[in-house]
Formats: structure tokens, sequence, C-alpha cells
């Protein structure tokens, strides 16, 4: 089931490359309050994983989860009409940047709570074999995750269960501006080996490599094995949340980004395609983004009488009036 089109792989990568650009921009034009976590750096993870995926398998992302979205097959202009709080987004406005979701495509959200993701993919997983579906799950999280217990636990459950979730650790080197090295004891793939689930680690710069690997992975876990786990060594191009471009924070020498920018995803995977290839992609994508700007910056904000819709089961509405 898997797609290895180097191609469409191509363009997954530039469209996330591209539709991050274009929301910092936002971001810094006051049309995306309060902020994004940019996945620059990181599309070769998102792209080659959902390449691997079936019409019917979950996922459930981060807080650095535009990526993960797009990658499975949202649209882009309802992607970037929530990122800006607009009523055609993907949720209405009401989910923003971190807890978008489309449920028609199996993206069971982003999530701002560390670790979180893996809980809800291992649940709903393992309600979709119990209906006899051959679905398989992923959950998406970054280093700083691998000390909470909830991911932990989610570890154990999946393990014992034989739920087919493929954890996948996006592991760009930091926890905020935490070094993993000051954060992580032991490793990463050792925390799976405790559980007993098969763990490799991964050049998640090459979104080729990370595709074959999502791909074995899924297909060992759909024939009947349980979960696995793939650590996505990668590097964040951006700052970790975009509030960083005013404040400059100093946690990362110079050189280090130099050397982690040269291995850049987009360009890795560009260079496996003709130029002409390369060149209608990138037009593509150019158009396709420009077009969910409009969409975007042309749609109605949400009206504040509807502030309470979607909160309670009630169907509790705001009252008028007040100063």
């Amino acid at each position: 089931m898997t797609d290895a089109d180097p191609v469409r792989l191509y363009r997954t990568v530039r469209l996330i490359r591209r539709f991050e650009e274009r929301a910092v921009e936002l971001v810094h034009a006051g049309q995306i309050v309060g902020g994004i976590h940019p996945y620059l750096g990181q599309e070769g993870i998102a792209a080659g994983v959902c390449a691997a995926l079936g019409a019917d398998d979950v996922l459930a992302g981060t807080h650095r989860g535009h990526g993960h979205v797009l990658a499975r097959g949202a649209d882009p202009a309802r992607m970037l009409a929530e990122l800006c709080g607009r009523v055609t987004g993907l949720n209405a406005g009401r989910g923003g940047s971190m807890h978008a979701a489309d449920l028609s495509i199996g993206v069971l959200g982003a999530n701002a709570i560390v670790g979180a993701s893996g809980a809800i993919i291992t649940g709903a997983v393992w309600a979709h074999r119990r209906r006899g579906r051959d679905t398989v799950g992923v959950s998406f999280f970054g280093d700083g995750a691998v000390n909470e217990g909830m991911l932990l636990e989610a570890f154990n459950l999946a393990a014992l269960w034989r739920v087919p979730v493929l954890f996948v650790c996006e592991n760009n080197g930091y926890a905020t501006t935490m070094p993993v090295a000051g954060a992580v004891a032991g490793s990463i793939a050792g925390r799976a080996a405790a559980f007993d689930l098969p763990a490799v680690q991964v050049d998640g710069q090459d979104p080729e490599t990370v595709r074959v690997a999502a791909a074995a992975a899924v297909d060992r876990m759909r024939a009947g094995g349980g979960p696995e786990l793939i650590e996505a060594r990668t590097y964040r191009f951006d700052a970790h949340h975009t509030f960083e471009h005013a404040v400059r924070l100093d946690y990362r020498p110079p050189d280090e980004v130099t050397r982690g920018r040269a291995r850049d995803p987009v360009r890795i995977q560009g260079e496996r395609l003709s130029d002409t290839d390369r060149a209608a992609v990138d037009a593509e994508v150019e158009a396709t983004v420009d077009a969910a700007v409009r969409f975007a910056l042309a749609s109605p904000e949400p009206d504040r009488a509807d502030a309470l819709t979607y909160l309670y089961a009630s169907g509790l509405t705001a009252r008028t009036g007040g100063g």
C-alpha cells in the first residue's frame, strides 16, 4: 500500500516547506495570532511515514503538527484557514495550529500535550481492531516526550495488547531549548527495548529512507505484528516557536545550525528528480500555497456570538449583552 513515487514524495516535502514558510510570514503579519511551532527541516519524516500508510490508517501528531496533517492529505487551504482562526478552517477555526484535525482522512489531531499522541492512537487502533479492521496507527512525538509517563504507558499497553502502532520519535536534538543529552538518560531506542518493541534509528532528513523503514514496519504490523518504534534523527531549521524570532534565544551554536541546515530533506529528495519534474512540482506547489493564502485571508472570522458552540454537549450558547 506504500506510495514509492519519488515525485509525489518530493511534492509532499516541498508543500510542507512552502506552507510553513508562508505561515511564518502570516505570523509576522499578525494574521496568525499567537504564533506557531514551525516544522521546517523535519518535512522528510512526515512525508516518508505518511507515504507508507493506507487509506484507513490513523495518526496523531504533536504541537509541531502541520507537517503530519499535510502529509496525510489535508487541504492546505483549509489547514491555513485553521491557523488563521477562520470559519473555513479544518476545525472551523477552533483548533488552530496545535489542535488541527481531519477525521475524514484519519488525522485524529495535532496535540499540545507532550506525549499524548501515543495514548490516543493506541486506544483508537485497539478500538478499530476490536471491530475487525486491519487499521494501523502512527504516533508522532518528539525527543522531549520520551520521559513522559503517558507515552511509556502507551508503549506498555500497545505491547501487551499487540496493538499495531508505529511510534515515531522525531528526535531533533532539543526539547524546546534543552539538548537531548541533558534530558534523556540512556537512549530512546532503549526505552522501546524495555517493552520488547522492535526499534530502528533512521536518517530523518532523507524522505525515502524514512519511507522504506516505515513501509517495512507497517507491513509487519498489518500482517499481525505488534507495535514498533522508529527514531528519526532530524534537525529543526527554525525556532522552537516563532516567539523566538522576537526574543532571540541563544541556545544553539551557529556552526551547529549551519551543519544541520546542510542536510535539507527538500534538496535530498529533489535531487532524485529530473530538473523538469522538480520545476513542475515547485510551480504546482507555489500555486497551491498562493491559493491557500488567498483563501485563508478571504475567509470570515468566527462570530463572537458563537464562542461557546461545540464547547458543551448540551448545546449551551453564549448570552448577549454585557459591557
